[in-house]
């Protein structure tokens, strides 16, 4: 894994985000380094018994939240603000909660607002343990600042209109 100039995204303070915020008392806190000349997303972490599944070990659901903060985090290279509109995931092998992980996301393709990016958990040896695929949305600020569309606002008709357009 080539590391060139890199940027330390620590768990904000402020943040209540359960994958990357510290002021989410059950939150993940998970680190990451944004690779300024690769544009990736690099994280190296444990993620600990806390977020075992029945079988022993990581649950989809943590699987999933790993793989979108490693997808989210591009949006610092740019500056913009962007959300997950639509996350896919593959799960190849069983993902350890007691051994390190590494996590890396890229952007694929930017068209209009979208922004479809990939990201993978991979073990020490390389396997890759899952990929993700999503498209994120570019929002403006006043998006965060009212919360977004409360769920009663949105229609069925607009969500489609919004994807067809966009």
């Amino acid at each position: 894994m080539n590391m060139g100039r890199t940027l330390k995204l620590d768990p904000n303070p402020a943040n209540r985000c359960f994958g990357c915020g510290a002021a989410n008392p059950a939150g993940m806190r998970l680190p990451f380094e944004l690779d300024l000349d690769d544009r990736r997303t690099r994280g190296k972490f444990s993620l600990g018994l806390n977020y075992a599944g029945g079988a022993g070990f990581a649950h989809g659901g943590i699987i999933a939240v790993v793989l979108d903060e490693a997808m989210g985090k591009l949006s610092k290279l740019t500056g913009e603000r962007a959300v997950t509109a639509e996350m896919s995931i593959t799960y190849c092998k069983p993902v350890p909660v007691d051994q390190e992980i590494l996590v890396e996301g890229w952007q694929e393709e930017e068209k209009g607002r979208n922004r479809f990016r990939t990201a993978e958990i991979r073990d020490a040896q390389g396997n890759v343990l899952a990929r993700g695929k999503g498209r994120f949305v570019v929002v403006g600020a006043e998006h965060f600042a009212t919360g977004g569309l409360r769920h009663s606002e949105r229609s069925e008709e607009s969500l489609l209109d919004f994807r067809d357009n966009h």
